[in-house]
């Protein structure tokens, strides 16, 4: 029975970076027709609507939490959710994809050594392993094989803020894993969904070039529809997969799935017409055999547990 709610935690994780990797270049098109500040707003606006409207169809009462953990809930969703899209999509404004998806691809090691602060141990032989091998393949399809450009990047505006980004995500990683303890995933993601929408509205008051509901009206049929997707799944489905995930599998291990986003950016913009090399592919395997390795020894006792009985 374990096995198989992990098996599906796993699942569930790969479905969750299979929707915020096709973001990337989905959004970059949408960033086109609006203004990166608007495109994160009624991202929030439509998950939080979509969440509402579940939890007064399904009946869902909120929890019943103490003054002070509903602030600490706040607190870690307006950091994690708002403080994420912020960094990330303002930083893409003034940097490069390759640069943003580089950054983005240290939140695993971020999220691992935040727990093992937190909890004063140190990571097992196997998770650096594993970290290592799935960071080198996620190089490897960044970077098509020229490590060479690592060298050559700059440290600019654009890269800070999604460092920042970064950073704010590896810590609500960390601290939802303690907070589903005791709030359920829905209702935590749905605060999370408001929180970010005060966030970014709160930035789209204060920057006068941001108009978000003219912006929204005067954008293309298929714009529109393009931040619908980025709202229901790359939001409402990508948060509630990866909050199970990280209740299944703990914050260090789930954060290991984070890895996959790049692949599936990479493999989203193959489908809507960029070139993908046989480097980048390989890289692809590399990166989904470093996350297999820490069950590969937990899939063989269960085989061997089955034959026996």
């Amino acid at each position: 029975m374990k096995f198989d709610s992990t098996l599906k935690a796993v699942i569930l994780l790969i479905i969750c970076t299979f929707f915020w990797g096709s973001c990337f270049p989905i959004g970059k098109h949408v960033l086109d027709e609006v203004h990166a500040l608007t495109l994160v707003f009624w991202r929030f606006v439509i998950a939080a609507m979509c969440l509402a409207l579940y939890i007064k169809a399904m009946r869902r009462p909120m929890p019943h939490l103490s003054s002070r953990q509903w602030l600490w809930v706040i607190m870690v969703s307006a950091v994690g959710v708002g403080g994420l899209n912020l960094g990330l999509f303002t930083g893409l404004v003034y940097t490069n994809a390759t640069n943003g998806s580089l950054i983005m691809a240290l939140s695993p090691l971020m999220t691992s050594l935040i727990a093992c602060i937190a909890l004063r141990t140190r990571p097992s032989v196997g998770q650096c392993f594993s970290l290592l091998v799935s960071l080198t393949g996620v190089l490897i399809v960044i970077t098509n094989g020229r490590l060479e450009t690592l060298f050559s990047m700059q440290i600019n505006h654009g890269d800070k803020l999604i460092f920042c980004g970064m950073l704010a995500w590896s810590l609500y990683t960390y601290f939802s894993q303690g907070i589903g303890r005791w709030m359920p995933v829905i209702p935590y993601t749905f605060v999370g969904m408001l929180s970010g929408a005060t966030v970014i509205g709160a930035m789209c008051l204060v920057s006068p070039e941001v108009h978000p509901l003219a912006e929204l009206w005067n954008s293309s049929t298929l714009g529109v529809s393009e931040l619908v997707y980025i709202g229901v799944f790359g939001t409402v489905a990508g948060y509630l997969l990866w909050l199970n995930g990280v209740h299944h599998l703990g914050s260090a291990n789930a954060s290991l799935f984070f890895n996959f986003v790049p692949i599936f950016s990479v493999l989203t913009s193959f489908i809507l017409g960029q070139a993908v090399t046989r480097l980048q592919l390989c890289g692809i395997v590399i990166v989904i055999a470093g996350l297999l390795l820490p069950y590969i020894r937990r899939i063989k006792r269960m085989l061997q547990t089955c034959s026996e009985s």
